[in-house]
């Protein structure tokens, strides 16, 4: 039986998710990861992380599809099993979101539900279907935004959500304490990756102003988030709890 940390990574083929996966393998664990459309970024991560040393698997998923919650946890039930040896994963790290730009007069009832249902809908009901999976001791990393502390116009929704899931991690560290799981938060700034890409490279003025307003003076890198996500799952974090923990540079002082 392999005695290998498991983590489950949402939205684990790209960016964020796709360099936690890195770090984390790096440290020593092994990788369950989703992605939701792009199978050709999820393979090419998964060679990532095999290169690594470390046992890696994907499976497809959209987060906002809480029907489909059920059968995805039956698959990652088999793939414990086959792979692992196992009935218990030990880190959960919720980071798959889509983003959405629009001021508070021009916000779509479609755009508002879509946040909801991928950025917090999904990770609530997505975290309590996996539950019984996770080991006691283990962790639940959520990922927010540094949005929740300051404010953008254009991100009402967005960081409505990501609120929202700061209120819940607190809920699952105290829900969750007798089974000695801790629950933390990781606020990203600026990150200069493909979920920020396409706005960068329209007004790449943007990247300019937000290096000069950030105290280390440049754009945050995926690699940045990675480290503190695996830093929260390392035995040195292991009295961090209910903790929202930003990793900005110093945005917005």
């Amino acid at each position: 039986m392999s005695t290998s940390k498991i983590a489950i990574i949402t939205g684990g083929s790209r960016g964020l998710g796709r360099d936690t996966a890195l770090q984390l393998a790096t440290a020593g664990h092994d990788i369950l990861f989703t992605y939701r459309h792009n199978r050709e970024a999820a393979e090419a991560s998964l060679q990532q992380i095999t290169a690594l040393g470390r046992q890696a698997h994907f499976l497809q998923l959209d987060v906002g599809q809480i029907a489909s919650f059920d059968t995805f946890a039956q698959q990652i039930k088999q793939l414990l099993q086959t792979h692992w040896q196992r009935d218990h994963f030990d880190f959960l790290i919720n980071n798959a979101g889509v983003g959405a730009h629009a001021m508070i007069g021009q916000t779509s009832e479609e755009t508002f539900d879509t946040l909801l249902n991928v950025q917090f809908k999904g990770v609530y009901f997505l975290t309590q279907t996996l539950l019984p999976l996770l080991a006691d001791g283990g962790r639940i990393v959520n990922v927010s935004t540094g949005l929740t502390r300051f404010a953008l116009p254009g991100y009402a929704a967005y960081a409505s959500m990501k609120g929202a899931i700061e209120t819940f991690t607190k809920y699952l560290a105290k829900e969750l304490g007798p089974r000695g799981i801790t629950a933390n938060v990781i606020a990203p700034g600026a990150i200069d990756n493909d979920f920020n890409r396409a706005a960068f490279d329209h007004q790449p003025q943007i990247v300019e102003y937000i290096a000069s307003q950030t105290a280390l003076g440049r754009v945050g890198q995926s690699s940045d988030i990675g480290k503190v996500v695996s830093f929260l799952c390392s035995e040195a974090a292991s009295w961090v709890n209910a903790q929202r923990l930003e990793a900005s540079g110093g945005m917005f002082l």
